[in-house]
């Protein structure tokens, strides 16, 4: 019976998310008539890849046993100073790069203040919150940025052939994600300082360099995350990324990566992205009121972390 129980536990810590997001789809397909197309699935994709993007950095940085609540701010203003440069004339790819190159800054700033000055990560990633937020209203005045460039509204708007070039891009970003975090070393030695970070100091590891570029990549990841949304919109707003901080730990923590970190990966967000996107949509499609909504988000999520305590 012991050897039959620990079966059953191994089998469900493998597939256990799987097949709740299976059945999560099996229930909204059964009460919706609508959940179950081809606009549908395309349209829950979409929605994803926002979220999806920047919960690629928050997984690294959760496998640090760190903590990142600025990636929202730093979304919001890498695109309005995006924005504003392409309305001043910049070329696309130019203007891309500096929003791209002022997230990773922003994170690089995360990172140092973490490692060197010794400030906890939810304390530095909340002073880094307060701080990208105030820039993006005052470089704004509080007012949106509209009125962008044809050929960069095709990141949030345009398709290769039926597939939308989110989406696309949100797929490239969970595949080097992956690869880099199974792969190669770095994904060896994040999951090291993760498990016990004076052993991997010990072991010769850079723990302050990983710890950094950790915090570079959500970072870099939250101002890509931008430049979709506003693109998509044709707006940028000094606003945009409230709670996306939440969004992104929960689809982390859904997908199995744990607090403590040295546990979870790129597989598992993944699969907690789609279970948030789809559970949202469903939500819509039931016609189920807005004010409901988070209550539901939040009791699934948190019956999804209590089932993953009780597997482990």
């Amino acid at each position: 019976m012991p050897a039959q129980t620990s079966t059953v536990r191994d089998y469900l810590q493998r597939f256990g998310l799987i097949i709740s997001f299976l059945l999560l789809c099996l229930a909204l397909t059964m009460l919706s008539d609508r959940f179950l197309t081809v606009d549908n699935i395309i349209n829950v994709l979409r929605q994803s890849t926002i979220n999806g993007i920047i919960a690629i950095g928050m997984t690294y940085v959760i496998l640090t046993a760190g903590i990142d609540l600025s990636v929202g701010a730093i979304l919001a203003l890498s695109a309005v100073v995006t924005a504003d440069l392409l309305q001043g004339g910049t070329a696309v790819p130019l203007a891309i790069l500096i929003g791209l190159g002022i997230g990773g800054g922003l994170g690089l700033i995360n990172g140092l203040v973490i490692t060197k000055a010794k400030v906890p990560p939810f304390v530095a990633t909340l002073g880094m919150m307060t701080i990208a937020r105030g820039l993006a209203l005052t470089y704004t005045e509080g007012r949106p940025i509209t009125g962008l460039p044809d050929a960069f509204r095709t990141v949030g708007t345009g398709s290769v052939g039926p597939i939308p070039v989110p989406i696309i891009l949100a797929a490239a970003a969970f595949t080097i994600g992956y690869i880099l975090l199974t792969r190669t070393a770095l994904g060896q030695f994040i999951f090291a300082i993760g498990n016990n970070p004076v052993a991997a100091k010990y072991a010769g590891i850079s723990v302050n360099r990983y710890i950094t570029f950790v915090y570079v990549l959500a970072g870099a990841l939250s101002a890509l995350a931008g430049m979709i949304l506003v693109a998509r919109l044709d707006s940028a707003q000094p606003t945009a990324g409230l709670a996306y901080e939440f969004d992104a730990i929960a689809a982390v923590v859904v997908g199995g990566t744990s607090f403590a970190g040295g546990q979870g990966g790129l597989g598992g967000t993944l699969i907690g992205a789609l279970i948030i996107a789809v559970l949202n949509n469903g939500l819509n499609l039931l016609n189920v009121s807005s004010f409901y909504q988070p209550v539901v988000t939040g009791v699934v999520i948190a019956v999804a972390l209590l089932l993953h305590r009780a597997i482990r």
